[in-house]
């Protein structure tokens, strides 16, 4: 009995720590952004899209949605056929990345984001509604401004980490109580550095993605001012 009762022990032991570890392995592997990964899933949407009139497999979305999360693709729409199931490190299989198209019409291109950025807009909402009125702070376009953190229980700003410099991003709120990523320092480091021909009063931000796999998510439209520097497309 006691010989079965060690056995027990250790065998459970084992199961524990396979257990913990199992889940943190899994985790960080469903966190890295692999190029093959995006571009098996480009394949797939391309040939989906050839034998489909067209038609692209993506979930229907409201009109007003942001452009780069508009186009989420729906993996139930090309499994098996067209690919075998959906990338680990994408949201249906438990990843962090949602998979996305850009350019819908002309040449659709397989993009992705960091769902976690969500997350964090979604904490600072629920604070904003428990204190009841938006904490704007400073100004810095018409309707768009800082967020006063500390008067929604805030010791430190929270923060989104850039998928194009690794850099810290700020949050900004509007007048209408949105939060948004501000991608300012990427698009300004993207100006002086790849010489993008951007014109004012146009969106900016395809610069972004045009030699990345990640989109600009969460983010309001940017042009430039006469010095070429980034500045919010308001209106």
């Amino acid at each position: 009995m006691k010989r079965f009762t060690l056995l027990f022990l250790v065998l459970s032991s084992i199961a524990l720590l396979s257990g913990c570890l199992y889940p943190q392995e899994k985790l960080a592997k469903n966190q890295v952004p692999y190029e093959s990964q995006i571009e098996e899933v480009q394949k797939a949407v391309d040939k989906f899209q050839k034998e489909n009139d067209g038609i692209l497999p993506i979930k229907t979305k409201d009109q007003h949605t942001p452009i780069y999360e508009k186009y989420p693709i729906e993996f139930k729409k090309m499994i098996p056929q067209y690919i075998s199931d959906a990338p680990g490190n994408s949201y249906e299989n438990g990843g962090v990345f949602q998979y996305v198209l850009i350019d819908v019409e002309d040449k659709p291109k397989v993009k992705i984001f960091d769902l976690r950025i969500a997350e964090k807009i979604r904490e600072i909402h629920m604070r904003i509604d428990a204190q009841g009125y938006p904490p704007f702070k400073d100004q810095l376009a018409n309707n768009v401004y800082t967020i006063n953190y500390k008067k929604i229980g805030y010791k430190e700003e929270p923060y989104a980490i850039s998928p194009y410099t690794n850099n810290n991003l700020p949050f900004v709120i509007t007048t209408k109580g949105e939060i948004f990523v501000d991608y300012s320092s990427d698009l300004y480091h993207a100006l002086k550095n790849n010489k993008a021909r951007v014109k004012r009063g146009e969106d900016i931000r395809p610069i972004l993605t045009k030699n990345s796999q990640f989109v600009p998510a969460y983010s309001l439209p940017y042009t430039v001012n006469k010095k070429n520097e980034p500045i919010f497309l308001t209106k």
